[in-house]
């Protein structure tokens, strides 16, 4: 079956019109299951569990960020609860529901509901179905942040004629196999705390390994320069504080299938970049451990003229798209712009 197909069997005759009328709103949510045909795991029911923000008649823009991020990009009238990427979106940014109209969703497998192998090409097809749904022919953009930069260059392969201009922070055509070395001991790490029953601390830990790869030893040494101490007859080092705090607020919200899953598919990538049919700005990070500056080069060259580098540096490392939000805006405000927009 056809995405379109796929799309139309789960179609209410009346969503046309339905969705005409919501539109007129600030933010509209929703949730439809389709049936996908997905490339490792064949054919299964999924959620599309989505939010779509802005002005009815403005571009849209979709935005997907790393396998932690969700539909709520931030804070509005209709959902006033904070985002993941609250400083990038919102009055003259780059991302200005004002003037772009913001598409997002919930990862496949990020309800830890599907139990199998999950490709960037899949979700890069439910994002094709969910634009039939809606009734979207065509984004004007494709900001995808770490995991969602895959899932973006995926999508300007097989629906290249959906899409106007792709802007790909901190993800390649790949992955590198030293990242995916840290993320298999990150996935043994929850292995060993299920056979111990104690699934929740495996996640904590693969936790604070992934905080370790995100950032850097110069934003460590300026935080946690401080004498270790003895607590309760164990030594205890100054960053053990912030990493067990991000350990337990990632277990709070965070399936453990869903991050295997999701872990997995990062590993699962690979696409061809001469294969990228759209203009597309790559954003790198120098210091990025998990995606080297080095990867990207060799990305932006197989784009050809399609593609164009832009480098930032920052202790922030892999984080720096959730840190450096104002020069991150100044590269979207570029690479976004319409005819007539001034810089």
């Amino acid at each position: 079956m056809s995405l379109v197909n796929a799309a139309n069997r789960f179609l209410p005759s009346d969503t046309p019109a339905a969705f005409v009328a919501d539109a007129q709103r600030v933010a509209v949510r929703g949730e439809r299951v389709i049936t996908l045909s997905m490339r490792h795991a064949g054919a299964r029911q999924v959620a599309l569990r989505y939010e779509l923000v802005g002005a009815a008649d403005a571009p849209v823009v979709f935005v997907a960020g790393g396998i932690s991020a969700h539909r709520h990009l931030a804070a509005n009238a209709d959902f006033p609860e904070k985002g993941w990427v609250d400083d990038l979106v919102g009055e003259g940014r780059a991302l200005d529901p004002a003037n772009r109209r913001l598409l997002s969703f919930d990862f496949l497998g990020a309800d830890g509901k599907l139990d199998a192998p999950i490709d960037t090409a899949d979700q890069a097809d439910a994002i094709a179905v969910l634009l039939d749904l809606l009734g979207i022919e065509q984004l004007h953009g494709f900001v995808g942040y770490s995991y969602g930069a895959l899932v973006g260059l995926q999508f300007a392969i097989r629906h290249a004629a959906r899409l106007h201009r792709l802007v790909a922070v901190s993800g390649a055509h790949r992955a590198h196999p030293y990242a995916a070395a840290w993320r298999a001991l990150q996935r043994r790490a929850v292995a060993l705390g299920q056979l111990q029953c104690a699934e929740d601390h495996g996640l904590a830990l693969a936790r604070q390994f992934a905080m370790l790869s995100y950032r850097t030893p110069e934003e460590f040494g300026e935080r946690f320069d401080a004498a270790p101490e003895v607590v309760n007859g164990r030594v205890r080092v100054a960053a053990e504080d912030y990493l067990d705090a991000a350990g337990a607020q990632y277990v709070s919200r965070t399936p453990v299938d869903a991050y295997l899953r999701l872990s997995e598919s990062i590993d699962l990538h690979r696409v061809v970049p001469s294969a990228v049919a759209v203009p597309t700005v790559v954003v790198a990070v120098e210091g990025d451990r998990l995606v080297p500056l080095a990867d990207l080069v060799s990305l932006v060259e197989g784009l050809g003229p399609r593609g164009s580098l832009r480098v930032l540096r920052s202790p922030y490392g892999h984080d720096a798209f959730l840190k450096e939000t104002d020069r991150i805006d100044a590269i979207l405000a570029t690479a976004l712009r319409t005819t007539g927009e001034t810089a």
